[in-house]
């Protein structure tokens, strides 16, 4: 197996100038498990804290995330993005981060999509902090790709 960032063991920018422009569509998700005292703050599902509505805030977040993510990792190629989606939503002490992000290019969105969502939820994080330390975002991960060399959806297993 090798690595696609790897060319005689330094590191590359892959060449994407052969590959065809495709519809490429990229989701994941984060996980951030809330402690009593922060899910006692929701009040009819929503969340403000002093430093202002905490969903509005981290879906911004994770929005301008998105649109930085070459900015940020190295390697990733800066893509025109057509969509993004944040959503946050709340079961018991779960939160669930998703980013959904779109292109049409030669290069996937993964990264763009893992970005978003990480971000937004680093963002929710830093809006109730005040709150409590006790947080942990985990299970960030892709869950669904589509567009590129092969698709990927883990709930196909």
């Amino acid at each position: 197996m090798s690595l696609s960032h790897v060319e005689k063991n330094a590191p590359v920018m892959v060449d994407v100038s052969a590959k065809a422009v495709t519809k490429r569509m990229a989701r994941a998700e984060a996980v951030i498990r809330l402690p009593q005292v922060v899910c006692d703050a929701f009040v009819d599902g929503e969340l403000v804290t002093a430093k202002g509505p905490v969903f509005h805030t981290a879906i911004i977040a994770g929005t301008q995330a998105v649109k930085k993510t070459a900015d940020l990792i190295p390697f990733c190629h800066t893509l025109p993005i057509e969509h993004c989606r944040i959503t946050l939503e709340r079961s018991g002490n779960v939160l669930l981060v998703a980013c959904e992000v779109s292109t049409t290019a030669k290069t996937g969105v993964e990264m763009e999509a893992l970005t978003g969502a990480s971000v937004a939820a680093l963002a929710f994080y830093d809006m109730t902090k005040a709150l409590s330390h006790d947080m942990v975002i985990e299970q960030v991960k892709l869950v669904a790709k589509s567009g590129g060399k092969r698709d990927f959806d883990e709930r196909e297993g």
